[in-house]
């Protein structure tokens, strides 16, 4: 019995893998104690193992990083980029980042960008909110205020990519959404009944039937496990949170997320698989996908959201499209009922509006 627990003792102050290596961390997703060779071994192989499954790439493809300087994107840079030349995968790799207009914060991550530029061989492109849309996320912030501020730049930030990626002529984009950002969204999706965003928010590509699919590599890959990969490496990565985004609805999504993590790290993958399982029924009316009047990106509706958008901006109305006040019948984007005070009517300036997008696909 005591030579037992004796042997056990002496496993446990190695590495589980190799076992002649010190362990250097437990790992989150599976709670091994092992070394950092090993760590970056099997981290390495794990993103490999899914890029080959679910046949992510094809030789010769030219792929958009998207990249915003944090530890998520930074690490996808970086592995991707070892990966491409270990493998043989045959891409070609940009750097793809948004400028949405913060000040003290976006303007300091892609200083973070520009060096990952030099620093991995790959060239940057980077789009802004203001040339593509005429506003900075600080102007936005200043109108609409602090709690519906995420809405405008999830809108347009997802536009922005899209319209960045077809710059550069890019047949893929890859992000950085790790495990824990997709079981979130799987649970913001339930919590909000959205069935049609919930019927594609675990799948590893979309957009395939869009000009630029869409596609995740850390899929499988815990968010604690990137911050560790990140900091052994000693990666150049920027680790501020966004000035704007505290309030965010999808942040209690992440608390609860982690507290599950804590009691049993398996929860994260099986909210993914959950995801992955879940079933429309066919009878349910799922929205058509179409095409936007105004700047011609894909739209459920007459004018996509980014439009619609940008139309309450440039119309003094910011609420328009996030409140009851709904854009018109008509396809104009002006509100079925403009607001009253009193019993009369509100005088707002009538702005010129401009598509939502000025890189054509």
């Amino acid at each position: 019995m005591e030579e037992g627990t004796a042997s056990k003792r002496a496993a446990g102050r190695f590495c589980s893998i190799c076992t002649q290596r010190k362990p250097a961390l437990r790992r989150p997703k599976t709670l091994e104690q092992i070394c950092r060779e090993c760590f970056y071994a099997v981290f390495e192989e794990e993103i490999h193992n899914v890029i080959i499954k679910n046949h992510l790439f094809k030789a010769g493809e030219r792929i958009a990083v998207g990249a915003s300087g944090g530890k998520d994107s930074t690490v996808l840079a970086y592995v991707l980029s070892e990966l491409n030349r270990r493998h043989g995968y045959g891409l070609d790799l940009f750097l793809l980042s948004v400028d949405e207009g913060i000040t003290g914060y976006r303007d300091d991550s892609l200083e973070t960008v520009k060096r990952n530029e030099i620093q991995y061989g790959l060239p940057l492109k980077i789009v802004s909110y203001m040339d593509l849309y005429g506003w900075t996320m600080d102007e936005i912030v200043k109108v609409i205020g602090l709690k519906n501020n995420c809405t405008f730049c999830g809108v347009f930030r997802r536009q922005a990519l899209d319209r960045g990626a077809a710059f550069l002529k890019a047949d893929k984009l890859v992000t950085g959404h790790n495990a824990d950002d997709i079981a979130e969204t799987v649970l913001l999706n339930i919590l909000r009944g959205d069935i049609a965003r919930l019927s594609r928010c675990a799948y590893i590509m979309t957009g395939e039937d869009g000009p630029i699919p869409r596609c995740k590599p850390f899929k499988y890959t815990y968010e604690k496990e990137i911050d560790k990969y990140a900091y052994f490496k000693k990666l150049d990565y920027f680790s501020t949170e966004c000035i704007y985004s505290p309030n965010a609805y999808r942040g209690f999504a992440r608390e609860f997320i982690k507290d599950l993590e804590r009691i049993r790290p398996q929860a994260i993958l099986d909210i993914i698989r959950s995801g992955e399982n879940f079933r429309i029924s066919t009878t349910t009316r799922m929205p058509e996908q179409g095409i936007c009047e105004r700047c011609g990106y894909i739209s459920s509706q007459k004018l996509c959201k980014a439009c619609v958008l940008l139309e309450g901006l440039n119309r003094g109305l910011p609420k328009l499209g996030i409140s009851r006040i709904k854009a018109g019948n008509d396809g104009s984007g002006r509100p079925d009922e403009e607001p009253t005070r009193r019993g009369r009517e509100v005088e707002r300036p009538i702005l010129e509006s401009k598509p939502c997008g000025t890189l054509d696909f």
